[in-house]
């Protein structure tokens, strides 16, 4: 973690008792010291220490096996890989070790864990990776710290916002569960102890009321983002659309299915998306009736199956996609491979 951003997480969490402090672990003689007096400057610094003035940070090398995972952090530790831990693998390879330490607390009656990781998930899982690859003697380099449930969160809350691959819907979730754990549902409060607007935390909790059977219709949990979830989010107030969305979903859910074991590319977010919001306009369609999407490498629509009936078939190119021929060519491939599949031969 950055000098800087360790400095803020401090400040954040010094109104906790035996909150983590940004203390220095040696402490610097004073310039114009006159010599003889090592040994009363070490008593005086032992003492600040003792008195609690001084809080000296306690970094050790552990077994990552001995230390599980919080809870409570809004990384889903099971959506961790080799790929997307790749960048961090190589860097603890290249360093020999860990050089950024975690932020762990003690843990007491598991006797299969010490600690538990508050913030450090990616570290944790590389680490344990490489311990199972060809680097059996990496240890996970963290910091011990004293702190509650709530100033946990903060903290973890604090690393992750800079996080990239830690999702909207991942953080929506996160929050709403600390909302009810750790703020008794006052949104105005949990709004002000993680420094951002009552406003945006609304939205975040929102979002994370949108089911899991309709997430499940997108190509990852990761697709679902803030602006546009937060227009689903609040349709699905509406019993009668909600019913239209949770049939739209289901659909869609068994479309991404059959595109992925004819190893195409799922359908891209928007395109998801804009069924979903559209289900209620017009009801919920059989399962038929559905547009079969080929999408091009990077998830852009190329063509489209608008229709089907005995006069014939609709297809739409997409223009501007950036699709060449034979790009298009295996899309109509696609389309009729998909009619076939319907029992819907043109002859």
């Amino acid at each position: 973690m950055a000098r800087k951003q360790s400095d803020y997480l401090a400040a954040l969490l010094a109104d906790e008792p035996g909150a983590l402090e940004a203390a220095p672990t040696k402490l610097e003689p004073a310039p114009d010291r006159p010599r003889g007096t090592t040994l009363l400057s070490r008593e005086s610094a032992l003492a600040r220490v003792a008195s609690g003035e001084v809080r000296q940070v306690t970094q050790l090398l552990i077994d990552p096996a001995r230390a599980r995972i919080w809870p409570g952090n809004a990384r889903t530790y099971e959506h961790l890989s080799e790929a997307n831990c790749r960048e961090l693998i190589d860097a603890l390879i290249a360093e020999g070790g860990q050089k950024v330490p975690a932020v762990v607390r003690r843990v007491s009656g598991d006797p299969d864990h010490e600690y538990e990781v508050i913030a450090g998930t990616r570290r944790h899982w590389a680490i344990s990776w490489l311990r199972s690859h060809s680097y059996p003697d990496m240890q996970f380099l963290a910091q011990v710290a004293q702190l509650d449930d709530e100033a946990a969160f903060r903290l973890a809350d604090i690393e992750n916002r800079a996080r990239k691959d830690v999702s909207d819907l991942e953080r929506a979730r996160n929050y709403a569960t600390a909302l009810r754990d750790h703020y008794q549902g006052h949104q105005t409060r949990m709004a002000e102890r993680l420094k951002f607007s009552k406003g945006w935390l609304s939205k975040m909790i929102k979002v994370a009321s949108i089911p899991d059977s309709i997430v499940a219709a997108f190509a990852s949990p990761g697709d679902v983002q803030l602006a546009p979830a937060y227009g689903l989010a609040q349709l699905l107030d509406d019993r009668r659309a909600a019913k239209a969305v949770e049939a739209e979903a289901k659909v869609i859910v068994k479309e991404q299915a059959e595109r992925r074991a004819a190893g195409l590319l799922p359908s891209p977010a928007p395109i998801v998306l804009r069924r979903l919001l559209d289900a209620p306009k017009a009801g919920a369609r059989p399962s038929d009736d559905q547009p079969f999407v080929y999408a091009s490498g990077d998830g852009r629509p190329l063509v489209t199956l608008q229709s089907s009936n005995r006069q014939g078939v609709t297809v739409r190119l997409h223009a501007g996609a950036g699709g060449g021929e034979a790009e298009f060519v295996e899309g109509l491939r696609q389309v009729l491979a998909h009619l076939e599949a319907k029992g819907r031969r043109l002859q």
